[in-house]
């Protein structure tokens, strides 16, 4: 069969395009940005990747019409205040160029949606799942609340808030109740609900056998990893105090902690488990998707992240217009080095970032980190999503990876902190030699101030940067 794979580059379609190929599919991958996906090899002959963007009406005419069903994984949440016009106009858009196919059944991941008074993240799910099915093909909605999986959202900001925090003194909201999910078992109901008559036109929630509290949710993690925490409610926190909390403190943007902050006031519980018969999928518990989640972490066998899907916290940008790093207009610094170990360097480069660091005047890269999330940027705390590996379209720290070649020895990064301009960081190792290049872009004054404002720390992280990165090498 083929299949239409929107969100190809997000936490949920990374997972399950691999799982669709296995199963005897063709896949056709719906990317804004080719330059940021790269599947692996073993499955490219089974994969076709088109360039597509949902708000962009013109553009869905890449979608072929032999298709025989379709994943929705889109969702604008993390990137624009205006996320349910952004994901109505997408919704509409899909909707009307695969009238124009032979699709059969479309598959929607939603949330859970069972009160009459919803948040604006969830009504926006709604009114794209009522967009969806007011069409010819046949919808399946399969509604989610917390997704627990090494990378996902939930667990991230669940594992910030448990390790770094031994007493919380945390919103009201932490009372209210949801029925988290594995991420193993949500792929599942994905899988087997394709093409599948049984849930044709209709909707399912999913979720796992336990119903927790937020604050339980958080105790229990901590068991899991072997902590002790308090958690101590308090009633007085506004929904802007609170989304703060969550920002300042885990690795998530603003806007997508005000959203969730938003939403965790609502309860989102399963109503019934129909579901679980039809597809004869039998969810495991809270504690077991996580003990799960660390098993990938540790091995370093992490999949996706949820800052996959984002090319930037705070621009729109195409990841493709930067790999090129423009010389007109910029401010560079350039520094070199001979090498003795060409392998040795590069392994180096490559594991950069994250819990690595950068190799020199760390406090300086935290304090800029610490101003970032102060100014609403991203910050440090994305960290890498593999501690082995660097692929293109990675978070890492506050840098994406826009180009990432071992055998050619180059690595090119772009910054996503909050800066008064452009900025890309490049390692090369060629002739023997590592290249190191800092360029910035600046806009208007403020830019060019920025630039020598930073100038003098430049020998201290630059120089120090690339000094180390040579040593014993």
């Amino acid at each position: 069969m083929k299949i239409l794979l929107t969100g190809a580059t997000g936490y949920i379609g990374k997972r399950l395009l691999p799982l669709l190929v296995e199963n005897g599919h063709h896949v056709v991958c719906c990317v804004r940005d080719p330059n940021r996906f790269n599947p692996v090899e073993s499955i490219k002959p089974f994969v076709d990747i088109i360039k597509v963007d949902f708000l962009d009406a013109t553009s869905l005419s890449a979608i072929p019409k032999d298709i025989d069903a379709a994943y929705y994984l889109i969702h604008s949440m993390s990137n624009s205040n205006e996320y349910d016009k952004l994901e109505e106009t997408s919704a509409i858009n899909f909707k009307e160029c695969l009238a124009k196919t032979d699709i059969r059944q479309v598959i929607y991941l939603s949330g859970i949606v069972n009160e009459e008074v919803l948040s604006k993240h969830l009504q926006s799910r709604k009114n794209v799942e009522n967009i969806l099915a007011s069409a010819k093909f046949n919808l399946t909605t399969l509604r989610a609340g917390i997704i627990m999986g090494s990378g996902s959202a939930s667990f991230e900001i669940i594992r910030d808030l448990v390790e770094k925090l031994p007493v919380m003194i945390a919103p009201k909201w932490l009372n209210t109740k949801c029925q988290p999910i594995g991420i193993r078992d949500v792929l599942s109901f994905l899988e087997k609900s394709l093409l599948n008559s049984k849930v044709y036109n209709q909707n399912f929630d999913i979720g796992g056998p336990d119903i927790l509290t937020y604050k339980e949710m958080l105790l229990q993690f901590a068991e899991v990893r072997k902590l002790k925490r308090w958690i101590y409610t308090v009633p007085v926190m506004t929904p802007r105090l609170s989304s703060y909390w969550l920002y300042f403190v885990t690795s998530t943007s603003y806007m997508l902690a005000s959203s969730l902050v938003e939403s965790m006031k609502i309860e989102v519980v399963c109503r019934d488990r129909r579901i679980n018969e039809i597809l004869d999928i039998y969810p495991e518990g809270y504690k077991k998707a996580i003990d799960r989640a660390f098993v990938k972490i540790e091995s370093n066998q992490i999949v996706s992240s949820w800052k996959d899907s984002q090319i930037s916290g705070v621009k729109n940008i195409s990841i493709s217009d930067f790999i090129d790093v423009p010389d007109y207009g910029c401010f560079k610094d350039i520094r070199e080095r001979q090498i003795s170990s060409q392998d040795k360097v590069i392994d180096k480069i490559w594991s950069i970032g994250g819990d690595t660091g950068w190799y020199a005047a760390n406090g300086l890269w935290k304090l800029r980190g610490y101003m970032d999330k102060i100014f609403g940027g991203v910050g440090l705390r994305r960290g890498r999503t593999n501690s082995n590996s660097l692929r293109a379209g990675d978070a890492l720290d506050f840098w994406r990876v826009l180009y990432a070649n071992k055998e050619e020895g180059r690595l090119l990064l772009f910054a996503e902190m909050k800066v008064p301009g452009e900025a890309w960081l490049e390692f090369k190792v060629k002739d023997g030699k590592l290249i190191q290049s800092a360029t910035f872009r600046p806009h208007g004054l403020i830019g060019r101030l920025y630039w020598y404002g930073v100038l003098p720390f430049h020998g201290i992280v630059f120089n120090g940067m690339i000094k180390e990165i040579v040593k014993n090498s």
